[in-house]
């Protein structure tokens, strides 16, 4: 099957809903989530989304409303939550495809890891044991770099051959549970067969926000534009629209050759926190004053990381800078991501449309 890319989301251009039946999408609350069922229902795709407990289908709504898609014709929801066996079996009853985007992803690091890496390490085996007794075709399931490229490699590069190491020594929290998750959803699906399982490892996930709450890394775009980041760590990484990330969970739902295999989502050559606001002060020079424009060595780094554990991740890279491949992306499936300087600025725009970060002046300069 050849999968059309469709960089702006026209439903005319894009993988067409012909031979799929219902999809059922996981965490549609969630940044990507959103994102995620926008799109399904743009192109025409009888959507059913899970919702933890019964009231939360608004947020859906307000979700896809935001990004144009209100197609409430095509769209049912499920109560059930990963944590409990509960309410499964009725979700992926007469689904064809699952995307599993759902994972716990708290604002400050958990007391204790198990906090994060049972829920999804459990909620991911609950999808796929529900989705095989009912005979849906394919799971899509939304993993992370964090997987794949947070034990260091002499060379920086990173494909995706590699994996992070569970056990490397300051892996937080998060990092683990996307590690164990995704290695509990290949040795349960390597164990026992009778479903195809596809896996996405994003990097950090940019692009048009939908609403006022917002995702970590979007958070940092808006902290800068507010004056909130006057100094910015010593930290590159990966960059991805969250339109691509959605155009490649697609590509690997429908593609024949996308089965058993993972994927990297990376919109191009890592960048840096002071590279990121030096792009947003050339095209926003409203917000120019409030950007940052110093950056945090490694020692005075260690120092802050004593009392905030979000900067102790950048300590331990150590101004490292990987280079992380979507070659597998690109060649298989056919996955053209947008350039990353544009993904910024459209964070960027749509944090000012929705109201969210204020410029003294009505003309952003761009």
């Amino acid at each position: 099957m050849r999968v059309e890319n469709n960089p702006a989301f026209g439903a005319s251009e894009a993988p067409g809903a012909s031979g799929v039946g219902t999809v059922l999408v996981t965490g549609a609350t969630g940044y990507v989530g959103g994102h995620l069922v926008a799109r399904l229902l743009r192109d025409g795709y009888r959507t059913r989304v899970t919702v933890r407990e019964p009231g939360r289908e608004a947020e859906v709504l307000d979700l896809v409303r935001q990004a144009g898609a209100d197609r409430r014709d095509l769209l049912e929801f499920a109560v059930a939550d990963l944590s409990a066996d509960a309410g499964w079996p009725a979700a992926v009853d007469g689904v064809s495809h699952v995307l599993h985007v759902a994972s716990p992803f708290p604002a400050t690091p958990p007391e204790h890891e198990d906090e994060l890496v049972r829920p999804a390490r459990d909620g991911a085996l609950r999808v796929l044991s529900a989705a095989r007794a009912a005979g849906v075709r394919r799971v899509v399931m939304t993993s992370s770099f964090a997987a794949v490229g947070y034990t260091v490699k002499p060379d920086d590069r990173y494909t995706e051959e590699d994996w992070t190491d569970p056990d490397t020594v300051g892996l937080p929290a998060y990092h683990k549970s996307k590690v164990l998750a995704e290695r509990a959803a290949w040795d349960f699906v390597d164990a026992d067969g009778g479903i195809e399982l596809t896996v996405v490892n994003p990097v950090g996930i940019f692009g048009p926000v939908l609403g006022p709450r917002l995702a970590a890394s979007t958070d940092i775009v808006r902290s800068m534009m507010t004056g909130r980041m006057p100094a910015v760590p010593l930290m590159y990484f990966g960059v991805v629209d969250v339109r691509d990330v959605v155009d490649l969970h697609l590509r690997a739902m429908l593609h024949p050759e996308a089965a058993g295999e993972r994927f990297l989502a990376v919109g191009g050559p890592s960048v840096s926190f002071l590279g990121m606001a030096r792009t947003l002060r050339a095209h926003l020079p409203a917000a120019a004053d409030a950007l940052p424009s110093a950056e945090l060595t490694l020692e005075e780094m260690r120092e802050a990381a004593k009392t905030q554990p979000a900067l102790r991740d950048a300590v331990g890279l150590g101004g490292r800078i990987p280079v992380i491949s979507n070659a597998k992306a690109r060649s298989v499936l056919g996955w053209e991501p947008r350039d990353v300087t544009r993904t910024v600025l459209d964070t960027a725009d749509s944090l000012i449309e929705l109201g969210l970060v204020k410029l003294p002046e009505d003309r952003v300069g761009r």
